[in-house]
């Protein structure tokens, strides 16, 4: 397979960057067109306008209200509907009059504003001082890091600045739970659609369950991709099949070894600092304090709070195997896979050193990191490197001399390429 690496190649991934920085520039000149049309129209008094013409919110709190013609017609000179446009300006509102840093990013070009809108759009039902918490949180590294951070950072807005909302919302959360089959749709292979919404703790006790009983039914011998053996396992479980009885199996008398204990386990952190809102394990996904003390409250439930640990601490083996050790500690300071812009979890990630082990790299603390397969193989054959800054710190550069930093905020892209090489090796 060609894969050309001259002036030529690297020419045109100029010219997309290039381009890119147009786009954005047009796309801001006109946001600030926008504003100052909501500010020359901006009105907070229903009596003011006439006609039937009158001052409508758009954005949260604090943002001004604005003459409802003006953003019609707005919206016709943008080539949106009105709906649309009250959308599109409610955003640039809430960005600009409510979200300071998040607006910053947005004007230095670094955040695009697709990004902000979203943001703003999750912010407008907060309070002045929960959409002001999301900024704190989330603006200085809005343009690096991921959109479930995001939402991470938002719901958790949501439940120490609006607990009424928040409890609300998880009681209709509750009430949506569901399990659907989809009988009425039978595929000419016998096959129907299953989906659902579970509470996390019976999805996780399900999951268990579907693969224990899909490890016992290829004990048994049975040749199914795992995919299917799940979905066989479903069945069994509904009519109530217990294990497998194998006379010369090992111990537990299936693959797996021992037989699952019935008590599903969730790791919990709790952070003082976020007022009874508690992380789920590795997912960081928050979690209102009376949803855990729910689950705490089942007796099937073990909910496990995990020490701090102490992710500076540096590991080093004489060996190229890594340890279940560094591993984890790969995991837990980098969460995803370390290449710009991914975002598969490192738990389903291989640990690369980054210096290879044959050309004299460590195993350590300071030379390995999360690489999913797919980035994996593109370091190792696709001529892309990079440098190890700092622990969960990495500077990428890609064969067309592209430079990126990678850190736990998320990646940003190096504005000033350098001259493409071949893989960088470090010293």
């Amino acid at each position: 397979m060609s894969n050309p690496t001259g002036p030529e190649a690297s020419h045109v991934l100029a010219q997309v960057r290039a381009g890119r920085t147009t786009q954005a520039q047009g796309e801001l000149d006109t946001l600030r067109s926008v504003l100052q049309w909501c500010v020359l129209h901006a009105t907070d008094d229903e009596a003011e306008a006439s006609f039937g013409d009158h001052g409508i919110p758009l954005a949260g709190d604090g943002a001004p209200w604005v003459s409802e013609f003006a953003v019609m017609e707005l919206g016709a000179a943008l080539g949106m509907s009105t709906d649309s446009a009250k959308r599109y300006v409610g955003a640039a509102l809430e960005a600009r009059y409510r979200l300071p840093r998040v607006w910053a990013r947005v004007e230095a070009m670094e955040l695009p504003f697709y990004k902000a809108r979203w943001i703003a759009e999750h912010t407008m039902a907060l309070p002045a001082a929960g959409a002001a918490f999301v900024d704190r949180m989330v603006g200085f590294v809005a343009h690096k890091v991921s959109f479930a951070e995001i939402e991470r950072q938002i719901a958790a807005a949501k439940a120490r600045f609006d607990p009424e909302a928040a409890e609300k919302a998880r009681r209709e959360a509750a009430d949506s739970r569901r399990l659907d089959i989809d009988k009425a749709h039978v595929s000419i292979n016998g096959t129907v659609e299953v989906t659902g919404t579970l509470d996390y703790v019976d999805g996780l006790a399900l999951d268990t369950a579907l693969s224990h009983r899909a490890a016992e039914l290829k004990a048994a011998g049975s040749e199914e991709s795992l995919d299917v053996r799940r979905s066989i396992a479903a069945g069994d479980l509904a009519r109530g099949y217990d294990s497998l009885p194998f006379n010369d199996a090992g111990e537990g008398g299936f693959e797996t070894g021992l037989r699952p204990s019935s008590t599903t386990e969730v790791v919990v952190h709790v952070h003082e600092d976020l007022d009874g809102v508690g992380r789920l394990g590795n997912t960081r996904t928050p979690l209102l304090a009376e949803t855990i003390r729910e689950w705490c409250g089942r007796p099937d439930t073990r909910v496990i709070v995990k020490p701090v640990r102490d992710l500076s601490g540096h590991i080093h083996v004489a060996a190229y195997e890594i340890p279940d050790r560094l591993r984890e500690q790969d995991e837990l300071v980098d969460l995803t896979c370390a290449f710009p812009w991914c975002t598969r979890p490192a738990v389903r990630c291989d640990v690369d050193h980054a210096i290879p082990f044959a050309e004299g790299g460590p195993t350590c603390s300071c030379n390995t990191a999360p690489l999913c397969r797919g980035h994996h193989r593109l370091k190792t054959h696709g001529r892309w490197d990079y440098d190890v800054l700092d622990r969960g710190t990495y500077l990428w550069h890609s064969p067309h001399g592209h430079a990126y930093r990678r850190d736990h905020t998320g990646t940003q892209a190096i504005t000033t390429p350098t001259t493409a090489h071949e893989p960088h090796r470090r010293t």
